[in-house]
């Protein structure tokens, strides 16, 4: 097929036939043709017109917003030799690992000759013409303070960590660096959640913001059909499902007893020394494959508490969440472990006994409704007595689906890593000192 004749079949095409196109040529088709992203991206991947200074991609997974982002740096890149672009992700390591090392990144884009080089001792990535490009990390906010942009490209900003007002600052600092050029841009790429920084971008003037938004679906034809076929069965139109496929940002469900600001104000960066661990567990159900609740939470000296790991398990036999019960408790020298035991009674005993497990276990019995009993720990993290030692998605969106004097409108089917936490805090802070068990299994 000549060069014309590829030309004449793309005008007109939709962009799945466009793909299919671009997938038949053979690799030793022309190589400008192949490299031309304006002319094999979809549309949604293709920065906008007009005189924006923020592109936000907000979408699900998969919906090809890395490719997006590492093929509008080159574009910079490759059009203006003294551009000095600014790569920011969640750290220095997903920075490499993703930007510019991935099999979307900056290193694989391009003809060959044109492609850049890194220094990872310098963190700088260098094009043939001179444009440069530095990797930065978000949890380093002073590391964007006084360097002098004139682009960047922010990846997965809903991720970074906002202990302290890193994420904050970061994006302060980057902004405040972003005057080199006679017009500054930031493309940032993520799948939503309703964080601080998130809000605040979406809150910017019209015009100053151009926000595309798309679903995983939009880029299954270089998706494997399983993948989408199974994530899509498994999350449906559930909230994580809607946040992470749909690309929607999923604010606080009215009455929820706890709120996505609440979490945030709650965070930190790391556990101080601790005088007790305890380890709650929400066993399965059933031995048909139920998930398994797993959250460490500490106490400190201070007499604060600190959610310091969630090592829960998506369908686990018994062996299995039983032996990661036990690793757990060794890694963390936890003290006891706080299963409930209204499914599976003796059972429960029975198999953390049979891990190995060096320290007593507790099993509790519920006497009312997972809300219910989450209602005092909600009321804890209000007084400011709970902290969360880093960011646990999975655990903080079932925490957020918790609904006062209703029921759970989370994802999933049950808030098993939520009722792990709410276990273990009211074993740390709401037992009488000096009370006894209510149950004992050595």
């Amino acid at each position: 097929m000549t060069e014309t004749e590829l030309f004449t079949r793309y005008a007109g095409a939709s962009d799945a036939d466009r793909q299919r196109l671009f997938r038949g040529l053979p690799p030793s088709g022309p190589v400008e043709t192949r490299s031309n992203w304006r002319m094999w991206g979809r549309a949604e991947q293709i920065a906008p017109a007009g005189d924006w200074r923020i592109w936000l991609i907000m979408a699900g997974r998969g919906f090809g917003k890395t490719r997006a982002g590492a093929e509008w740096v080159r574009e910079i890149a490759e059009a203006y030799p003294d551009a000095r672009i600014a790569l920011v992700a969640a750290s220095l390591s997903e920075a490499r690992a993703v930007i510019v090392e991935g099999e979307s990144g900056l290193l694989s884009l391009g003809p060959v000759h044109r492609r850049p080089a890194f220094e990872p001792s310098l963190r700088r990535v260098t094009w043939p013409n001179g444009a440069q490009a530095t990797l930065y990390s978000a949890g380093e906010p002073d590391s964007l303070r006084g360097p002098q942009h004139s682009h960047a490209w922010c990846d997965e900003i809903a991720k970074w960590d906002n202990a302290g007002g890193r994420a904050i600052a970061a994006w302060d600092n980057l902004m405040l660096g972003l005057r080199l050029g006679t017009q500054p841009r930031i493309v940032a790429t993520t799948t939503p959640r309703a964080v601080p920084l998130m809000r605040r971008l979406l809150a910017e003037p019209e015009g100053d913001i151009i926000v595309t938004r798309g679903r995983t679906e939009e880029n299954a034809h270089n998706l494997p059909l399983r993948f989408v076929r199974d994530v899509r069965r498994s999350f449906g139109r559930s909230l994580l499902g809607r946040q992470e496929l749909d690309g929607e940002m999923v604010e606080d469900l009215p009455g929820a007893l706890w709120t996505r600001a609440m979490l945030e104000d709650c965070r930190e960066d790391g556990p101080p020394n601790m005088t007790r661990v305890v380890i709650g567990v929400d066993p399965p159900a059933s031995g048909r494959g139920d998930a398994c609740g797993i959250v460490v939470v500490g106490f400190g000296a201070d007499g604060l508490a600190r959610v310091v790991h969630d090592g829960s398990l998506v369908k686990p036999s018994p062996e299995r969440w039983a032996r990661k019960v036990a690793r757990t408790s060794d890694l963390w020298n936890a003290d006891r472990v706080i299963a409930e035991a209204n499914q599976g009674g003796e059972m429960v005993g029975s198999v953390l006994r049979a891990s190995g497990i060096a320290m007593p276990v507790k099993l509790v019995h519920a006497s009312r409704g997972k809300v219910a009993r989450a209602e005092p720990v909600a009321a804890l993290y209000e007084a400011g007595r709970v902290r969360h030692a880093g960011i646990f998605p999975e655990l903080e969106d079932q925490l957020c689906g918790l609904i006062t004097g209703g029921g759970y409108e989370g994802p999933g089917r049950s808030p098993d890593r939520a009722d792990a936490l709410v276990w273990a805090l009211t074993e740390l802070m709401l037992q009488p000192r000096g009370a006894p068990s209510v149950r004992l299994a050595l």
